[in-house]
C-alpha cells in the first residue's frame, strides 16, 4: 500500500502558478468552496470564479485577470464568494432554487454532487484521498480519489472533471469518465449541525497502471495525501467500519462499486464466450445482391463512388451513438485475431455498431474494461522515466438516452428552460433535426482557455455541417464525382442536392429530389430516423441504402399510394384531425445491394420518408420497399414462427404476399394521420415535437394497426383482393412475435407489444391450452379500428400523457407473449438476419 503526503518536502504543496480565492475562514483552514479557476494575463492555469449575486438564479463564470500572483483580492470581494447548490426535491429534481452551500447543509435541503474513483486495472487498485484536517465533514479520514458539489447551475461532468484537476491536478477529457450509477447519501454528523441529503453521481476513470504518487499534485486545502489499495482490501475495511476511512455501505447501493470491478475483472472467458455465441446466432447471416445487367455503364461507375460515401455514414453514426464509440471499434476490429473471445465481441459488435445490443433492451454486451487504451502525455505533471497516464476509453453500462446528440450529463429539465430562454426560430432550431447541443463549459475546459458561458445558460447548437465537418466533406466530395459520371437526370440532381446539403446543413431541395428520383440505381443516403434519440425523438441519425429498382414489383404497387387521400379521408378518428390535402405516395422497390449507418440489429423491410414535416405537409412521402430483405426474413423467421406459435389450423394462412402487402401499408400510413397539428390552445406544432419520447414507439403502432385497417377498407373497395381478408390478419399476428423479440426499448418492438397487448384484451387473438394462439374473425377487425382511433386521436390532440399512460399500460410482456418467446428461443428460432453485401465488398476492396 503506497501513500504520498501533501507536506512530504513540500514538494505537493499545490500549483505553483495557482492563485486561490478563499473565503473568510481562518488562513489555516481555507474553505473548498471559494477554490475557482481565475484568468491571468500571464497564460498560466486558468480558474474561475462564480458569482451568485443573482440569489435564487446563479450567474456563471466572472473572468478575472490578475498581473501577477501577488495581487489578492479586496475582502469585500472574498467574502461575496461563496458557493451555491442548486436544491432539489426528495425525488432529486430540480426545484430552481438556489441557496449557499452552508445552508443547504444546515437546513438538509438534497443537493447533488460528484464522486470519482481512478482504479488501476493491473494492480485492481483504488485510489484514496486523505481529507484534508479543516474539512467540515470527515476530516483526516480516507475517502474517494475525487469528489465535490455541483455547484448552481453547474453540470456532472464538468464538475467531475475539474474536481480531478483540482483536487488531484489530474487533467482528464470526458472519454475517461464513466457513469457507474447514483447514489444517495442521507446522513447527519457534527452532533446534527451538518446534514446531508446528496445524490452523487458515481464516476470510475479505469488506468491500466497506477498513477506514480509523485505525479499528483494536491490541493491542500482539500487532500493531505493520497494512496493506492488493493479494491478487496478496501471493501474489507468498510465492511469492519474502519475509523479511518469514511463509512459507506458496502451491502447498501455503494456495494455496486466493488460488484461492478469485480464482475470486470473475475469473469469466466469459456461463459461468456458461449453468452456471445448465443447473442449472435439470433442472426441468421444471409447474402444480399441484385443484378446489375439493368444499370448502364456510367451507373455502374458511379455505384463505386456511391458506396464508398456510404461508409462515410457509418463513420458519422459511430459517433453519434457515443463519443467514445469509434475508438472502440477500431479497438475491437485490430484485437479481433487475439483470441476466440475478442473474435466474437468484434463479431457482435458489428451487428450492434454499439456495446449495448439492440434485442436485450440496450443491455451492455462489453465493458469500459473492453474499450480502447488510449495514453495521454500531459494528463499530470511530468514525472522522470514515466511515459504518462494510459486509461481506457470509457462508456455507459446504460445507453444513454440522448446518444451523443446532447451533453452526457444534461437532464430534460435543463433543456426546456434553455429552449424557453431562446427566441422562436432558435427554439424552432434547438429541436430540429440537424444539429447537436454542447455545452459552452466544456468547449472552455477542454481548450482551456478563460471565457463566459453565453448569457446564462449553458448549452448551445451546433449544426451536423460543423459538427461531422471533414467527414461530410469527404461524403460531399464523393456523391458530387457520381454525380458528374452518371446519365441518369434524377439520380445526378439527387447526388449533387445531397452534397451540397452535406455542407450547407440544408436538405429541403435533396429531400425533394429523393422523392422524384427515377432511376435504376436507388440511393437513400443522408440523416433521417429519429429513433436514437430516445430522450426527446428530434435528432436524426445519418444512414444510406444503394438497391437496384425492381420495376415490376414498382408497378404492381402503384395502387396503394394514388389512394391515399381516400385513407385518409375514411381513417377512424374525428373529421376536424383529417387532412384534406395528402399527396400520393411514390412506392420504390428494390433489391437491396448494400446499407450503412443507422442499420444496427434488426434489419429494415421499408422506409417511408423523408419525416420532414415541412415535406410530409407539401409533398407528401415516398417509400422504398426492401424486397429482398423482406424474402429473407419471411424465409428464415416469420415461417418458423408461424409453425411454433399460431394454432395448427390457421398456420396456412401465412404467406409471403400478405406479409409483404402489409409493410407496404405500415409505410404508406406514416403518410396519413395527423403529422402537422393544432393545440387546443389554438399553437401550431407537430405530433413530433408534443410526443417527444413517446413519439417512435407511437408512431411505428400506429403505421402498423391503421396499415392492418387499410387493408381491410381496400378490401372492403374491390381495390384488393378479399382473398388477403384472413391471411392477412394471421400473417400480422405471426409478425407480432416477430418484432417483439426486438426487445421493449427499441420502437417497433415496443409498439408490437402495445397492438398484440390490445388485440389480445379486446379477443381479437385467442390463447390456446397448447399454447399457441389463433386470430378470432369475428373480434379483430372492431380491435384494430379502436386501436387505430385511440392512437390517431391522441396524436392529433398532441396528448404526450395519454400516450404515456398507453404505452406503460400495454407494452409489456404478457403471459401469451412470455410463452411464445420461451418456445421460440427453445427451438432457436433466429430473431433476425446479419447480412453480407458481397457486391459492395467487391467494390470496396
Amino acid at each position: 500500500m503506497l501513500s504520498y503526503s501533501s507536506n512530504q518536502s513540500g514538494i505537493l504543496r499545490g500549483h505553483p502558478q495557482r492563485l486561490l480565492l478563499m473565503s473568510s475562514l481562518p488562513s489555516s483552514c481555507h474553505s473548498g468552496i471559494a477554490n475557482k479557476r481565475l484568468g491571468r494575463e500571464d497564460g498560466g492555469e486558468l480558474e474561475e470564479v462564480e458569482s451568485y449575486a443573482g440569489y435564487h438564479f446563479p450567474l456563471f463564470q466572472l473572468v478575472l485577470s490578475f498581473a501577477t500572483e501577488s495581487k489578492a483580492m479586496t475582502e469585500e470581494a472574498q467574502s461575496q464568494v461563496e458557493e451555491y447548490l442548486d436544491v432539489l426535491t426528495k425525488t432529486g429534481h430540480r426545484t430552481g432554487v438556489a441557496k449557499p452551500r452552508g445552508d443547504v447543509h444546515r437546513d438538509g435541503d438534497y443537493h447533488r454532487a460528484v464522486h470519482v474513483w481512478i482504479f488501476a486495472e493491473r494492480t485492481q487498485e483504488l485510489l484514496l484521498q486523505r481529507r484534508a484536517s479543516c474539512k467540515d465533514s470527515w476530516p483526516d479520514l480516507w475517502d474517494i480519489s475525487s469528489a465535490g458539489h455541483i455547484s448552481a447551475g453547474d453540470s456532472s461532468l464538468i464538475s467531475a472533471r475539474r474536481e480531478l484537476e483540482e483536487e488531484l491536478g489530474v487533467t482528464l477529457p470526458k472519454d475517461a469518465f464513466e457513469l457507474i450509477f447514483v447514489f444517495l447519501q442521507e446522513c447527519v454528523i457534527n452532533d446534527g449541525k451538518y446534514i446531508n441529503n446528496e445524490y452523487n453521481d458515481v464516476y470510475l476513470v479505469t488506468t491500466l497502471d497506477p498513477i506514480p504518487l509523485e505525479a499528483f499534485t494536491l490541493q491542500e486545502t482539500e487532500v493531505s495525501a493520497v494512496k493506492y489499495i488493493p479494491y478487496e482490501e478496501y471493501k474489507g475495511l468498510l465492511a469492519k467500519e474502519d475509523s479511518e476511512y469514511v463509512p459507506y455501505d458496502v451491502n447498501g447501493q455503494y456495494g455496486q462499486l466493488f460488484d461492478i470491478i469485480e464482475k470486470r475483472y473475475k469473469e469466466n472467458t469459456i461463459e461468456r464466450s458461449l453468452i456471445l455465441q448465443k447473442q449472435i446466432s439470433r442472426y441468421a447471416p444471409i447474402s444480399l445482391s441484385a443484378e446489375l445487367t439493368g444499370l448502364t455503364d456510367s451507373d455502374k461507375e458511379a455505384l463505386g463512388f456511391i458506396i464508398k460515401a456510404a461508409t462515410v455514414m457509418d463513420e458519422i453514426f459511430y459517433l453519434q451513438s457515443w463519443y467514445s464509440n469509434p475508438v472502440l471499434r477500431d479497438w475491437l476490429k485490430e484485437h479481433a485475431d487475439t483470441s476466440e473471445l475478442n473474435k466474437l465481441k468484434w463479431s457482435y459488435y458489428q451487428i450492434n455498431k454499439s456495446p449495448w445490443s439492440s434485442l436485450d433492451e440496450d443491455e451492455a454486451f462489453l465493458t469500459t474494461a473492453d474499450s480502447a487504451i488510449r495514453l495521454l502525455y500531459k494528463a499530470t505533471r511530468t514525472v522522470r522515466g514515466w511515459k504518462g497516464l494510459e486509461y481506457r476509453a470509457a462508456f455507459p453500462l446504460l445507453k444513454p438516452a440522448g446518444a451523443n446528440f446532447y451533453p452526457p450529463d444534461m437532464d430534460k429539465m435543463e433543456f426546456e428552460l434553455w429552449k424557453d430562454s431562446l427566441g422562436k426560430d432558435q427554439q424552432k432550431e434547438a429541436t430540429g433535426y440537424f444539429n447537436v447541443i454542447k455545452r459552452h463549459s466544456e468547449l472552455i475546459l477542454d481548450s482551456h482557455q478563460s471565457g463566459n458561458k453565453a448569457g446564462s445558460h449553458d448549452l448551445y447548437i451546433v449544426p451536423y455541417s460543423e459538427e461531422y465537418k471533414s467527414l461530410l466533406a469527404k461524403a460531399a466530395d464523393l456523391l458530387h464525382k457520381a454525380g458528374e459520371i452518371t446519365n441518369s437526370p434524377s439520380l445526378k440532381r439527387l447526388l449533387h442536392s445531397k452534397a451540397d446539403a452535406f455542407l450547407s446543413n440544408d436538405y429541403y431541395d435533396s429531400d425533394i429530389a429523393w422523392m422524384e428520383l427515377d432511376s435504376k440505381l436507388d440511393i437513400t443516403i443522408g440523416p433521417y430516423e429519429t429513433y436514437e434519440d430516445k430522450l426527446f425523438g428530434y435528432k436524426a441519425t445519418f444512414e444510406a441504402y444503394i438497391g437496384i429498382r425492381d420495376d415490376e414489383a414498382t408497378a404492381q404497387l402503384k395502387l396503394f399510394g394514388d389512394h391515399l387521400q381516400l385513407l385518409e379521408q375514411n381513417l377512424p378518428m374525428d373529421s376536424a384531425y383529417k387532412s384534406k390535402d395528402v399527396n400520393a405516395a411514390p412506392i420504390r422497390v428494390i433489391q437491396l445491394l448494400y446499407n450503412a449507418g443507422d442499420v444496427k440489429g434488426p434489419q429494415t423491410l421499408a422506409f417511408n420518408l423523408p419525416n420532414d414535416e415541412r415535406i410530409v405537409k407539401d409533398r407528401g412521402s415516398s417509400m422504398v420497399m426492401l424486397k429482398n430483405v423482406s424474402e429473407a426474413k419471411f424465409k428464415h423467421i416469420l415461417l418458423p414462427i408461424a409453425a411454433a406459435c399460431v394454432a395448427t389450423d390457421q398456420q396456412e394462412l401465412v404467406d409471403f404476399e400478405s406479409f409483404f402487402t402489409h409493410t407496404i401499408c405500415h409505410e404508406c400510413c406514416h403518410g396519413i394521420g395527423p403529422h402537422t397539428i393544432t393545440l387546443p390552445n389554438g399553437q401550431k406544432s407537430t405530433v413530433r415535437l408534443e410526443l417527444q419520447e413517446f413519439y417512435s414507439a407511437l408512431e411505428e403502432a400506429k403505421a402498423d394497426i391503421v396499415g392492418l385497417w387499410a387493408l381491410r377498407f381496400l378490401i372492403s373497395q374491390d381495390l384488393l383482393s378479399e382473398s388477403l381478408l384472413k391471411s392477412m390478419y394471421v400473417s400480422f399476428l405471426a409478425g407480432c412475435f416477430r418484432s417483439v423479440r426486438f426487445g421493449l426499448e427499441e420502437a417497433h418492438g415496443k409498439g408490437q407489444a402495445l397492438q398484440f397487448n390490445w388485440l389480445y384484451e379486446k379477443g381479437a387473438f385467442v390463447l390456446h391450452p397448447e399454447n399457441t394462439v389463433s386470430v378470432d374473425f369475428s373480434k379483430v377487425e372492431g380491435a384494430v379500428e379502436s386501436l387505430s382511433r385511440e392512437i390517431l386521436t391522441i396524436q392529433a390532440k398532441g396528448d404526450k400523457e395519454a400516450a404515456g399512460l398507453l404505452l406503460q399500460k400495454y407494452c409489456v410482456m404478457t403471459e401469451p407473449l412470455k410463452i411464445a418467446l420461451r418456445k421460440l428461443e427453445n427451438i432457436q428460432v433466429p430473431v433476425d438476419v446479419a447480412p453480407t453485401f458481397p457486391i459492395a465488398n467487391k467494390v470496396l476492396q
